[in-house]
């Protein structure tokens, strides 16, 4: 399995970005996928995940009423919008697939996909 993220870059506070995450090889019903972020410094941490087959979304609570994860099943990709961005979203966003979800922790991730740059300056 290959994840292809996009969809990073530099955004004022309160502003928006989408990002975007393609899997392509063999993938399953029963996966699930999601982001994480690291900061300068700081460790991976969990935003949102979404399961595949049932749509069920978990968010971290610095996610909850300003991030949204969605997925395409046709294209097999899985999106995350964000808005209100603020200065302390600024990091390296990570798409990631769990074979056995769910979980939320980085280490139980199974594939992971290059990380993206998300700037927000205030």
């Amino acid at each position: 399995v290959q994840l292809q993220a996009s969809g990073g870059g530099s955004v004022q506070a309160g502003g928006s970005l989408r990002l975007s995450c393609a899997a392509s090889g063999r993938t399953s019903s029963s996966y699930a996928m999601g982001w994480f972020r690291q900061a300068p410094g700081k460790v991976r941490e969990f935003v949102a995940i979404i399961r595949w087959s049932t749509g069920t979304t978990y968010y971290a609570d610095s996610a909850k009423g300003r991030f949204t994860i969605s997925r395409d099943n046709a294209k097999n990709t899985v999106y995350l919008q964000m808005n209100s961005l603020k200065p302390e979203d600024t990091a390296v966003y990570y798409c990631a697939l769990d074979r056995n979800p769910p979980d939320t922790s980085p280490d139980a991730m199974d594939y992971w996909g290059k990380g993206t740059l998300v700037t927000v300056s205030s």
